[in-house]
């Protein structure tokens, strides 16, 4: 769940009140819903709706490059919190140590 509070656009214009909230698939990166209680929740909704129809995934969400400040942040903000998740231990071990041994060259 991302406040809308924590959204730029949002709070430039004084509509901090609302959240975005994506439902998925447990298990899988499957978008079956999502709830956006908002002042433009209708412009920002459709891009939601178009990942579901093309099955596309949060992850995928994550890539696409919004303008800045927009409502569409609270987007980008739901699929970088779920990339986080999907990090194992070993995963970000490993990383951590590809990242430093790159930083060494």
């Amino acid at each position: 769940t991302i406040p809308m509070a924590e959204v730029d656009r949002a709070v430039l214009d004084g509509d901090e009140a609302g959240f975005f909230r994506v439902h998925l698939e447990r298990g899988r990166d499957r978008i079956l819903g999502a709830t956006l209680v908002s002042a433009h929740a209708g412009e920002t909704i459709s891009e939601v709706t178009l990942a579901m129809t093309r099955r596309l995934g949060l992850a995928t969400l994550a890539g696409v490059i919004h303008p800045y400040p927009t409502e569409a942040e609270a987007i980008r903000k739901a699929a970088d919190e779920y990339n986080r998740g999907r990090l194992t231990p070993t995963v970000k071990r490993v990383l951590g140590w590809l990242l430093a041994a790159r930083r060494r060259l």
